[in-house]
């Protein structure tokens, strides 16, 4: 399984187009909203400045197209071309491949991450204490494992055909209703109950209390724990079932 892990890890690095869009559509698009938003207006309902705000959804967001949008289009390509009938021939289980694709997809999120800081720090100016930047790096780093997992799950669930389709409606579907492009607060009060249970609005919620500098929300935490094991769960059960039918 450590093989696989580094082997993921290795093409999933390789891939410069994959990495390019993951890692610098988010700073564009924060510099494009947040660009020319002041320093002291705060956003309603959260206590942060949009630039604040904002970086902490981009900087999710990068996370998501990262572990999102390459993961379940490229398991598709690989159920199509035969790469996965091969290791069916070995004694990998299937917890070991959802692991190894969940960790090479986590990887290729930090760096989008980071990139989403840096911007916001040199272009917007926003200035954070060293231990709330380190505590955003690990909390958006280690939610993005919940989308990784979805990500593995999409990528068995979908033909080679449907994969795109099914992946953007996802995306963007999570991206809007999580509140990652626009505050929460601006929904209608109907729009805002559904967000609630939205895993990406959650995710983006353990960024904006760090930036508090409180501890995120224990509901928060248990939101993304369920998803993570129906997503993770649900992945390893559509590996063995697409096992039985090969």
């Amino acid at each position: 399984m450590n093989a696989l892990i580094r082997l993921e890890l290795a093409r999933a690095l390789r891939n410069r187009k994959s990495l390019f869009f993951s890692v610098a559509y988010p700073s564009i698009l924060f510099l494009l909203i947040a660009g020319t938003a002041d320093s002291t207006t705060k956003v309603d309902g959260t206590g942060l400045t949009l630039p604040t705000y904002m970086m902490v959804s981009m900087a999710s967001f990068g996370a998501l197209t990262a572990v999102l949008m390459g993961n379940s289009e490229r398991i598709a390509k690989e159920r199509e071309n035969g790469w996965v009938r091969q290791l069916r021939l070995t004694p990998l289980p299937g917890r070991g491949y959802v692991l190894a694709k969940t960790a090479s997809a986590a990887v290729v999120s930090l760096p989008a991450i980071v990139m989403v800081f840096l911007v916001a720090a040199v272009g917007k100016d926003v200035r954070l204490d060293a231990w709330q930047w380190l505590a955003l790096t690990g909390a958006i780093w280690a939610g993005s494992l919940v989308f990784a997992a979805l990500g593995v799950a999409i990528g068995y669930l979908a033909t080679g055909d449907a994969v795109r389709p099914l992946t953007m409606i996802t995306y963007f579907g999570l991206s809007i209703l999580g509140g990652l492009w626009t505050p929460t607060t601006t929904f209608p009060g109907w729009l805002q109950d559904i967000a609630e249970w939205v895993p990406t609005r959650a995710y983006a919620a353990l960024g904006q209390a760090i930036e508090q500098s409180q501890a995120p929300h224990a509901g928060d935490i248990a939101l993304l724990a369920v998803f993570f094991v129906l997503f993770g769960g649900g992945a390893a059960w559509l590996y063995r079932k697409d096992t039985l039918k090969a």
